[in-house]
């Protein structure tokens, strides 16, 4: 910003230096004192010197600080990409189920690429352009205010059907982006579900709704051209006029010997220069309201507010073990005495949204080592439970208390920590089999080799090309089924959680692996607290109580034993399953 004032006086000083030679050519009582001094030549070799150093600053302080502004703007890109990207991954797992994922990838891609550009060129563009034009004004000012003035005033005109173009272009745009959310949702719904879209024969289907979203950001694109077009082209007309106005006015001031011919080219000069700074803003009128519509929709996810959150009172220098520690040392001493593991819904309540509940009054204890199994018909709750466990979503009524303690009251690292979750389906990130075993946490090679030896999954690494060293493909596209699942099992066991959830993770096992594998589990269960969640009932027999759930109630709960003799909703399920078999 230091650098815009030299230029813009040495940009402001040419049209004068200009005039000054005519003027001193033509011997006009306009010139300077200073160029008279010596012999014609020698006033023009003097002209002519201050007007090399003009461009020369102009040359290379433009291009130092073209680099400069370069630089910042990517940093502060770069900033504003990492602030958002953080952002985005502790928003609650709530937004997400309302969010497509095209919309998100936009926002952190191109809607940041264009507020970059707008900080990189446009926005010391702009600041670049107006302190020009308010030097060049300044300069005319001193010559011939007359003159000044009239191009002063044309510039009013200029200014109202600007601010009417930037208003039309930016809701145009907005659409335009909004419609490019659209586009990239489809896409990546199509790459992602790319299995079934061939299997099912959707090609030419999912190609038609495509192309109508492609068509609808086509023509919205094409209203943001048109008024980007409009810009340019009133500033071409406006220019042309001011320089008419110049010619006409200067003409007649000359006529009547008011005006020096050396004084009416340099304003000339000066007309062409007082509309440069506008046509550089109207090539960089798309940048920037590209860069406010950014602005908004970049902000609107800035301004999400993060649902679920820390404690302020609890403050953490890391994400260390000995939090629940820490707690359970300030109760009384029966507390401190008890097992580790200790599972407590009190009267929980939640719905997705508004009171549409999927969990009603859920009232439970799970005791210390206590092995449950939450068993029920397709959307009783299952699932949800252990989201609210595992603080993905708040209760909306009640609370969960984990060794007496409200899990609110626990740093979410730390209770993630505290248990761990194998899906039915384990996500496996690009990168290396450590690496997805470990997650990021620093756990050496050989704690990893522990953790695989122990659930019985060392034998399948070792079998891969570079052992633990072996790339996996995003989503692991180069392992089955089964074996991301193997993963899922060493990922869960080198944690050593006190509290083991299990969401159908065998299914995905053939018979072999998954009985080598259930060897390993239940040495992994020994002295832990686990939830089991399982479709096939004859997988959940040897559990100490079983929960059977039904739109979002406990209905049941005992032994296997028990809940066959009762003859309700489990005994039903169970006769069911064993007829099919």
């Amino acid at each position: 910003m230091l650098l815009l004032v030299p230029i813009a006086i040495g940009n402001a000083a040419q049209p004068l230096l200009i005039g000054q030679a005519i003027s001193l050519i033509r011997n006009e009582p306009s010139t300077y004192a200073f160029f008279k001094r010596g012999t014609l030549m020698e006033g023009l070799q003097i002209i002519e010197g201050a007007f090399l150093v003009t461009v020369l600053i102009q040359l290379l302080l433009r291009g130092f600080q073209g680099y400069l502004v370069q630089k910042v703007g990517q940093n502060i890109t770069a900033e504003i990409r990492q602030d958002l990207f953080h952002h985005v991954t502790s928003l609650a797992v709530r937004y997400f189920d309302r969010t497509p994922v095209g919309k998100l990838i936009t926002r952190l891609t191109s809607d940041v690429e264009a507020l970059g550009d707008v900080f990189s060129t446009g926005a010391i563009g702009i600041l670049a352009d107006v302190l020009s034009m308010l030097v060049i004004a300044s300069f005319m000012f001193t010559v011939q205010w007359q003159l000044a003035l009239m191009l002063i005033l044309t510039l009013i005109p200029i200014g109202a059907l600007i601010i009417y173009f930037q208003q039309q272009y930016r809701k145009a745009n907005y659409k335009a982006r909004e419609e490019l959310s659209v586009l990239n949702s489809q896409l990546q719904e199509n790459i992602t579900g790319i299995n079934v879209v061939q299997l099912f024969r959707r090609e030419k289907f999912n190609a038609k709704l495509y192309r109508q979203s492609n068509n609808s950001y086509v023509k919205e694109v094409d209203r943001t051209i048109f008024f980007d077009s409009s810009v340019s082209a009133t500033l071409e007309w406006i220019s042309l006029i001011a320089i008419s106005g110049v010619l006409w006015l200067g003409g007649w001031l000359l006529l009547k010997q008011q005006l020096t011919f050396a004084i009416l080219s340099t304003f000339i000069l000066y007309a062409q220069r007082l509309f440069d700074p506008l046509q550089q803003f109207a090539e960089k009128f798309t940048v920037i309201q590209a860069g406010f519509t950014a602005i908004e929709r970049v902000s609107d996810i800035l301004d999400e507010p993060i649902e679920i959150r820390d404690q302020a009172s609890r403050h953490l220098s890391g994400f260390e073990f000995g939090y629940i520690d820490e707690i359970v040392n300030n109760l009384d001493e029966h507390e401190v005495t008890a097992k580790r593991g200790e599972i407590r819904f009190e009267h929980v309540w939640f719905a997705y949204k508004d009171n549409d509940y999927v969990i009603k009054d859920l009232d439970f204890v799970i005791q210390p080592g206590e092995k449950i199994a939450l068993v029920g018909p397709t959307g009783a709750g299952k699932s949800t439970i252990i989201r609210l466990l595992c603080r993905l979503y708040e209760p909306t009524q009640g609370q969960i208390l984990i060794d007496g303690i409200d899990i609110r009251d626990v740093p979410q690292a730390e209770l993630r920590r505290y248990m761990a979750v194998i899906l039915q389906d384990g996500f496996i990130f690009a990168g290396d089999v450590k690496g997805n075993i470990s997650l990021g946490d620093g756990y050496t090679i050989e704690e990893v080799q522990r953790a695989a030896e122990k659930t019985n999954v060392a034998e399948f690494i070792e079998q891969l090309p570079q052992n633990y060293h072996t790339q996996l493909r995003e989503r692991g596209t180069n392992l089955s089924s089964g074996q991301k699942q193997l993963l899922a099992f060493a990922r869960a066991a080198i944690r050593d959680p006190q509290v083991l959830v299990l969401d159908e993770a065998t299914a995905s096992l053939d018979v072999g692996t998954e009985a080598l594998v259930q060897k390993a589990l239940d040495e992994l269960l020994i002295d832990r607290t686990a939830i089991i969640i399982a479709h096939r009932l004859s997988t959940i027999r040897n559990v100490d109580r079983i929960f059977v759930l039904k739109r979002g109630e406990l209905i049941e709960q005992g032994s296997h034993e028990q809940l066959i003799e009762q003859g309700g909703l489990y005994a039903t399920l169970h006769n069911l399953q064993m007829l099919g078999s």
